[in-house]
């Protein structure tokens, strides 16, 4: 090895690093950053497809277009109104909103489904704005603290079965950038600005934040919304972001500025929404997972936790150890999936039989994913897979169970078990199973939301549900006229 063009190397990228200043277009103040803004679009640009691909876009024109409307005005006020955004609301019931660098911002339809007016969205998109304007996103990257989003989020798998799962979601993949506190505060007064110069109350922001808090006290403290999960929650951000709303609308409006809220045209934007799973999709039902639109079924190992997208429909052991994935095939028969399923994520096949499942064509394989251990150099299997390949006419299913090898026999009967039920869909209640909406309301008297909730027959059980939905307290009493949200098929 040559010493000395060790040293040049290095010297060379200590140039590189000190060229890489650049001028922060919020702050104004050099920072070094090894993304360019060109590298930040074109990571817009490949992150978008998969983005899209994962989550599926909210089939709904005036959400859409309200979305874009609100975000190109805010965009063309903000620090860096050169670039070419992107608004897109995501058909995914997560409660969450985020940004890619370049300029791409997505929010969920379950974030749209609890905010309460528009200027509590407005706030939000100001402050997935302030993370692009402020360099936010470019930043992570250079500091390569990328998140990966797709495995349950709560599961705690082995670092070999992670590796797998991740492995194969290749090009399903979504990174999803956790920011600190600096940054977060920096993006909320970001949103603050930004929403009030285009004319909104940033105070109910702040609101919302309440809203997430609640949310979060719901599920259990192990169980965050996505959008905590992905922004820190500091205690004292809702009287920080209530001070900065008051301190912009002192220094740059007059007091009889009426900065906007639009609870009821909101509101009335978002009557219909769908709200929770969507059957359609697939949904979870007695340790059952039915999909209406592809007409099958199979078991959910009792206990296992699972998560559905668009692409594919995971499964994983409680105690980490083991996963299973549904997810689609290339090919026109199984022997040509499974060859193509093997080279994809460099497995090792150990066998393979041909047979049939409740009448599907099924390839089942053993392979393994062969790693090189970093302390002997030696070749060992990093995880074994077992797979069960079925084709449904011109469709074909890939059901692959992961495990480490020491672990595998202990879980072969759960998915062979798992794949032996995959079967027809004929049950008329699973397949026109319609999802849930929200519903809007108006009061016919002044009464409490709890009353207006029972008179609009909603168990018990879901009345906090509707209260946090509301951004209310049960107690709340609402006016003769005002609109509230249920939910309903």
């Amino acid at each position: 090895m040559n010493t000395s063009l060790r040293l040049s190397g290095g010297a060379l990228s200590v140039l590189l690093l000190l060229n890489s200043c650049t001028t922060n277009p919020v702050t104004g103040k050099k920072e070094v950053t090894l993304v360019s803004e060109s590298q930040e679009v074109a990571m817009g640009q490949q992150s978008d497809p998969a983005v899209t691909a994962q989550f599926g876009l909210y089939p709904d024109k005036k959400l859409q277009n309200f979305i874009d409307d609100k975000g190109q005005k805010m965009a063309a006020i903000s620090h860096r109104r050169n670039l070419k955004y992107q608004f897109k609301i995501v058909d995914s019931p997560v409660i969450n909103a985020f940004a890619v660098p370049g300029g791409y911002v997505y929010f969920t339809r379950g974030i749209m489904a609890h905010f309460n007016n528009e200027a509590q969205f407005a706030g939000v998109l100001g402050h997935e704005i302030g993370h692009i304007t402020a360099r936010h996103t470019a930043q992570q990257q250079t500091k390569a603290i990328f998140g990966q989003v797709g495995l349950i989020g709560a599961m705690i798998l082995s670092p070999r079965v992670a590796e797998f799962g991740q492995q194969a979601m290749q090009g399903m993949q979504l990174l999803f950038l956790k920011f600190g506190r600096d940054a977060e505060r920096q993006s909320d007064e970001l949103g603050v600005a930004y929403s009030s110069q285009i004319g909104y109350d940033a105070s109910q922001m702040a609101d919302f934040f309440q809203t997430l808090s609640r949310e979060q006290q719901k599920s259990g403290a192990g169980a965050i919304p996505d959008f905590l999960s992905t922004h820190p929650n500091p205690e004292d951000r809702y009287n920080t972001v209530k001070r900065l709303a008051a301190e912009w609308k002192q220094k740059n409006a007059s007091p009889s500025t009426k900065m906007v809220v639009n609870r009821d045209q909101y509101l009335k934007l978002i009557d219909g929404l769908v709200y929770g799973e969507d059957p359609k999709q697939g949904f979870v039902e007695n340790s059952m997972f039915y999909h209406p639109e592809l007409k099958f079924q199979f078991p959910v190992p009792q206990g296992w936790k699972h998560q559905n997208t668009p692409q594919q429909f995971q499964m994983a052991d409680p105690a980490g150890k083991a996963l299973l994935i549904l997810t689609t095939a290339p090919g026109n028969s199984v022997d040509e999936a499974t060859l193509g399923i093997n080279k994809q994520l460099n497995l090792q096949l150990i066998d393979s039989r041909r047979t049939t499942i409740n009448g599907f064509p099924t390839m089942v394989f053993t392979a393994d994913q062969v790693q090189q251990d970093q302390q002997t150099g030696q070749q060992v299997a990093g995880v074994r897979v077992l797979g069960h390949v079925i084709q449904d006419g011109k469709t074909i299913y890939a059901l692959l169970g992961v495990s480490a090898p020491a672990d595998f026999p202990n879980y072969t009967a759960t998915f062979t078990n798992t794949a032996a039920g995959f079967q027809r869909l004929t049950d008329a209640d699973k397949l026109n199973r319609q999802p849930e909406r929200i519903k809007i309301k108006t009061a016919q008297l002044s009464t409490t939301l709890a009353q207006a909730l029972t008179q609009q027959g909603v168990p018990q059980a879901r009345h906090e549900e509707m209260a946090i939905l509301n951004g209310m307290q049960l107690t709340d009493r609402l006016g003769v006229g005002s609109f509230y949200k249920v939910v309903g098929r």
